[in-house]
């Protein structure tokens, strides 16, 4: 799976249980095969007639990686690997995949939680890790305004709720990117602005979170939280995060709020941020509270992510990168993220012993601080 060739002290640490710092739950019911490829493709719509969504990057890489630890051949093909699938039974193909990655701590984002994924705490068990919950911000947003009758209470209530719930989680995260865009105004929204826009949402409350004073006053409420808890927020950008837009995902766009944010001292951890992870990782050069992964791009662009990750290791600083796998739903997405992480890392590492720029030490040094070390830091595992 590694580069041939590596000195045992790099291959070692390139091996090592990682700290998966951005996932989801994965699902556990079973799934057809046309169901299987709408999860497949981020766009969630069925492939074109005649065609595959298996005929991508994700799709090969699945075929290659995934279907040994079931039990097959590399490349076997789409309908004998979906059969496996099935014989097996979604607890045992969980099981697996989840273990394979080879992750000792898994943060798992609960926003879009329901009876069909698994809990941060089924996660850990089925991977036999440790587990944290990551608390999306949207989603309180969003049970607060279905309770409130009024603005004043919908105010009150959404501060009360976020450090209520802030108070088991280990990250705050936002995906204010699909919704609104991030090309929010930066500063924080007056009072007034905030009490008429929370007037209109109330007027539709079941509808996704579409103001932008509100989205605003969310995410500075979620700072304020993330403060005084010290806890880090995440701020997902990039492929996964563009139903407003792929231009409105890109995380260039938060310039102006990383940098009103600094002075409080918030973890700021851009997330994903494919195809614009040159940007992100010039925030991370450029800021001392921001940080990054490449997340389930890894598994999207499959054998291309060498490229992806080499792209954040030009300028990011090497102690702000974290490994996260952003799966879900499948829990082939979280051993493949695994997957191209090790060899995308390793390749990147390779190049650089071989052209004498980094000792077997500092490679293996970088190699355990962007698996895991970073996260345990920035997350106080």
């Amino acid at each position: 799976m590694l580069p041939v060739d590596l000195p045992d002290t790099v291959r070692d640490a390139l091996l090592a249980p990682l700290v998966d710092h951005a996932c989801h739950g994965v699902r556990r019911d079973e799934l057809t095969r046309g169901r299987f490829e709408l999860l497949l493709n981020e766009g969630g719509s069925p492939a074109p007639p005649g065609t595959t969504h298996f005929d991508t990057p994700l799709g090969a890489a699945v075929r290659r990686w995934c279907a040994p630890v079931l039990g097959l051949e590399p490349h076997a093909p789409p309908p004998v690997y979906l059969s496996r699938r099935a014989e097996l039974g979604a607890a045992e193909v969980n099981r697996l995949l989840l273990r394979a990655s080879g992750v000792s701590a898994f943060l798992v984002d609960t926003g879009p939680e329901g009876a069909d994924l698994l809990t941060a705490a089924e996660m850990g068990s089925g991977g036999e890790a440790a587990a944290g919950e990551v608390v999306r911000i949207e989603q309180i947003e969003q049970d607060v305004a279905e309770m409130a009758g009024v603005a004043v209470d919908y105010l009150d209530s959404l501060g009360d709720e976020l450090s209520a719930r802030a108070a088991r989680a280990v990250a705050l995260k936002t995906v204010v990117a699909g919704l609104c865009g991030l090309g929010l105004d930066p500063a924080r929204p007056s009072r007034g602005a905030v009490l008429a826009a929370a007037n209109r949402r109330l007027a539709d409350p079941k509808q996704p979170l579409a103001e932008p004073a509100l989205a605003r006053h969310l995410l500075w409420s979620a700072a304020d939280v993330a403060r005084e808890r010290g806890l880090p927020l995440q701020i997902h950008a990039g492929l996964g995060a563009c139903d407003a837009g792929p231009h409105l995902a890109d995380p260039a766009l938060l310039t102006g709020f990383i940098r009103a944010l600094q002075p409080a001292g918030v973890p700021v951890v851009l997330l994903t941020c494919y195809p614009y992870q040159r940007q992100a990782a010039y925030l991370a050069h450029a800021f001392p509270h921001v940080y990054v992964d490449v997340g389930l791009a890894l598994a999207h662009t499959g054998a291309g992510s060498p490229r992806v990750l080499a792209e954040l290791l030009e300028l990011a600083p090497f102690h702000k990168q974290l490994y996260g796998s952003g799966c879900r739903e499948l829990a082939e997405t979280c051993h493949l993220g695994a997957v191209y992480f090790r060899r995308a890392l390793g390749a990147a590492l390779k190049a650089r012993l071989d052209a004498g720029e980094w000792s077997a030490a500092d490679a293996a040094r970088i190699a355990h601080m962007i698996g895991a070390g970073n996260a345990r830091r920035v997350y106080r595992l």
